[in-house]
């Protein structure tokens, strides 16, 4: 277990069986707790369950039972997490505040349902559910939050109107009885909503609404209605990545907001199949057209890093450099000034080009584009058994792409045609997280 030809090292994939989106991400009692759909009896989609995992370091994961099992409302679709600190619904006891999950029941009727834990292993169904019945057919992937201005709780949930993909905005003052607020057309499915600095400037905050394709709008919210201020932009650039959610209940101190998307990455052949990105930082950063989202690996996975095979400053005129041929697992850092002409950076013979000329990031073959910052580009490359994600332009740019690299093929490689700067240029062996 854990050692299985095609079991990513770096990401997390269940035990067995088949694992899409995650669910319920949230902090609890000194853990944080990855919940995703999960099929424990098939390596294909189907008889959906919560699966249930818990890291301290958002890296190394244990992985528990399933939290939440099928019953005569239908199979456990999709939702999140909070912990309801206050006791609003009731679900505590003894002072100690109940960490609550918030699921769709995907029966006929579909209706979204609570289910509530003391010590975050545990888990009952709330006897009163529904505790919002169907809005029409399909309606799905409650995502909540605490908004403190207005003191209650915010849902935004994926509904289907006249044939329309639109997202309502439902609150509530106990989690149990939801009234419908507003609503905004042209997100399908999994939505999230949260706030954050533009720049790290916490007098400068705005709100993001994604939803399953990562695409996004930025804008204000007073509690009831979102008022959009930016058109609805890409999110990732690659392929493969979807159903993304952030954290709940990250302490402040902390400050950051991580997300966790499904990485439809296969593993044929295996007992288990998919697995999650690594977690990401989100950012909003300025840029000529306006703050727009950024992406970055969390510190915590440079812990990971093993022998580094270089790290230094060079200059590569239409010459090629060799960092290691040995690397199977990977992490790779440079930030150069390119020229006009390219740099490739063949990593096990994937191609990752940096087209200086076009300003273009063309990974394994698939072209997204990454603007310089500052007249230079940070790229950051992680390579799994089953899939890779490479960050660019300051993690404006992030494409995530499933792959399996031929297992033979262990060089790292970079080739410029003309002329890059190089401010560095370094790698890593990664460690795996699994307990061996």
């Amino acid at each position: 277990l854990y050692r299985e030809p095609l079991r990513p090292q770096f990401h997390f994939s269940p035990k067995r069986g088949w694992t899409n989106d995650p669910n319920g991400l949230v902090f609890f009692n000194g853990e944080y707790h990855l919940f995703f759909q999960h099929n424990p009896y098939g390596w294909g989609w189907g008889n959906m369950h919560w699966g249930h995992a818990v890291s301290k370091d958002l890296v190394h994961w244990v992985e528990l039972g399933d939290a939440l099992y099928p019953d005569a409302m239908g199979p456990v679709f999709s939702g999140s997490a909070v912990v309801d600190w206050k006791n609003t619904s009731g679900f505590g006891k003894d002072g100690k505040p109940p960490l609550v999950l918030i699921y769709t029941a995907a029966g006929n009727p579909t209706v979204q349902c609570l289910a509530y834990s003391r010590d975050g292993k545990s888990f009952t169904k709330y006897a009163g559910n529904p505790v919002l019945k169907q809005i029409t057919p399909g309606n799905r992937d409650p995502k909540v939050f605490w908004h403190e201005p207005t003191k209650r709780w915010v849902m935004t949930l994926y509904v289907e109107v006249d044939k329309k993909h639109t997202i309502h905005f439902l609150t509530s003052p106990d989690l149990k009885d939801w009234t419908v607020r507003s609503k905004i057309d042209g997100f399908f499915e999994c939505p999230d909503f949260f706030e954050l600095p533009i720049d790290g400037d916490a007098t400068r905050k705005k709100w993001v609404l994604t939803a399953a394709s990562s695409e996004y709008m930025i804008g204000g919210f007073d509690g009831e209605k979102f008022t959009p201020e930016t058109p609805k932009l890409p999110g990732h650039r690659g392929r493969g990545f979807y159903a993304a959610q952030t954290f709940s209940d990250i302490p402040a101190a902390d400050g950051r907001r991580i997300q966790i998307g499904w990485l439809q990455a296969p593993s044929p052949g295996m007992a288990f199949n998919q697995a999650m990105s690594v977690p990401l930082e989100l950012s909003l950063r300025t840029t000529p057209d306006g703050p727009r989202l950024a992406w970055a690996p969390v510190k915590e996975l440079n812990g990971l890093r093993g022998k580094s095979h270089a790290g230094y400053k060079i200059t590569l005129t239409n010459s090629e450099t060799t960092l290691t041929d040995r690397a199977e697992l990977v992490d790779l850092e440079a930030v150069f000034k390119p020229g006009k002409g390219k740099v490739t950076f063949l990593v096990r013979d994937i191609p990752v080009v940096y087209d200086g000329a076009k300003e273009e990031l063309i990974v394994n073959k698939h072209r997204a584009p990454a603007p310089l910052r500052g007249g230079h580009m940070e790229l950051r490359i992680l390579v799994d058994r089953t899939a890779i994600e490479v960050f660019a332009s300051d993690g404006l740019t992030y494409v995530p792409m499933p792959l399996i690299p031929e297992a033979a093929r262990r060089s790292i490689r970079v080739d410029v045609t003309g002329s890059a700067d190089f401010r560095t240029l370094s790698s890593w062996e990664v460690r795996p997280i699994w307990k061996r």
